[in-house]
């Protein structure tokens, strides 16, 4: 069964950028999450993001010290709890847009660089209806680059 089939309680299979694409609709250069794991429908779940050099934003942000810009962060964890969304509800779902609706207590703590890996863990706080609210985290290794709690609406169309 995938990810996509029907809702869940208990932990699913490590979601890949294949299925993540069948997911959500973001693709390159603004689709910010190459893996899914640890993801607990209806709770949380954490997404992978492989920085590269290649990012098209690093050439101007900034030259000779390339650093991910911190909006970059907060959306890569918005796509992460976009799939988590999609695990929840089910492949509907997947049909539907998912739409910021406020970004709160974002703090940037470190610089994210070229040859970090992202985990992005993002956690359920509440849902009603189409309305979704998450806190999520932007780490390398165990220590915090970035967080922020977020709300997002899915679209009922």
């Amino acid at each position: 069964m995938d990810a996509t089939s029907a809702p869940h309680r208990h932990k699913i299979a490590d979601i890949d950028i294949n299925e993540i694409q069948r997911m959500i609709p973001h693709r390159y250069p603004l689709l910010l999450v190459d893996r899914v794991v640890d993801v607990f429908p209806d709770k949380s779940a954490v997404g992978i993001k492989n920085v590269s050099i290649n990012e098209p934003y690093f050439a101007g942000h900034f030259p000779g010290r390339p650093v991910m810009p911190g909006v970059l962060l907060i959306e890569a964890m918005a796509q992460t709890a976009a799939v988590l969304v999609v695990a929840t509800e089910g492949e509907d779902a997947a049909r539907r847009l998912v739409y910021f609706m406020s970004v709160e207590r974002a703090r940037f703590r470190r610089p994210v660089t070229p040859g970090d890996q992202l985990l992005l863990k993002v956690e359920k706080l509440q849902n009603r209806r189409n309305v979704w609210r998450f806190t999520g985290t932007a780490c390398v290794g165990d220590t915090v680059y970035a967080d922020a709690r977020f709300a997002a609406m899915r679209s009922e169309d």
